[in-house]
């Protein structure tokens, strides 16, 4: 399991935030904090995190203050910012003190899942050691820059695309509408929908099979694989 802190002043916004990363397979909060004080006290005395939710207004410093605190304690849990403030300096300094996301608010839960499941896709990267060829290196960076969930269109089911990204994001390669229906149990022009909304928005990259006479295979592999 990753071990999440979460850290708002707001603490009903902490209790949803919270909520949202209970629902993520793989994710369990190990604690809320509403204070760059009991956020760095936690971060002391638990025995074990992965990850900071951090938002950048709490009522005694902020976020980034807290990021170079941690830093400066030698502490290297990864931070993914979860904020309204908008301003590029301060993106831009979150960018420079190591936080790995940043996600604005207000974002639904399919905006935070999906910064979720790029974390966790990085660290399955990451914990596989070696070295790295460019295609490794590219996923890894891939996982880091990858967007956040898109608004779905009316008609479109959040359960489907769920199961449609998720036999993306777990295949060992490219699959055709006809594969992802067998999969998910869909049908064909079903899932032929939900990839080309994944292809639009950039989740997912069309590939061609060809084959002996007709047309080209449409095939689909998930973005963030190298």
């Amino acid at each position: 399991m990753i071990e999440v802190l979460v850290v708002d002043d707001d603490m009903r916004v902490a209790r949803v935030n919270a909520a949202y990363v209970e629902k993520v397979p793989g994710f369990h909060v190990s604690g809320v904090a509403h204070s760059a004080a009991e956020a760095l006290h936690r971060l002391e005395t638990t025995p074990r995190l992965d990850l900071v939710l951090l938002d950048h207004y709490l009522p005694d410093a902020t976020g980034l203050a807290v990021v170079q605190e941690m830093r400066r304690r030698g502490d290297q849990t990864d931070v993914i910012m979860v904020t309204a403030a908008r301003d590029v300096s301060t993106v831009q300094a979150a960018m420079r003190h190591g936080a790995l996301q940043y996600l604005v608010k207000p974002f639904a839960f399919a905006g935070l899942r999906a910064k979720l499941d790029a974390y966790a896709e990085l660290r399955r990267t990451l914990d596989g050691g070696g070295e790295a060829e460019q295609a490794e290196v590219d996923r890894i960076f891939g996982a880091l820059s990858a967007p956040s969930e898109p608004d779905l269109p009316k008609g479109h089911s959040p359960t489907t695309a769920e199961l449609v990204r998720q036999s993306l994001m777990n295949a060992d390669g490219p699959l055709s509408a006809q594969e992802i229906a067998e999969r998910t149990g869909v049908s064909r022009q079903t899932a032929q929908r939900y990839l080309k909304l994944l292809e639009r928005t950039g989740r997912a990259r069309l590939t061609l099979k060809y084959g002996d006479a007709g047309r080209p295979e449409h095939r689909y592999v998930w973005a963030t694989r190298g």
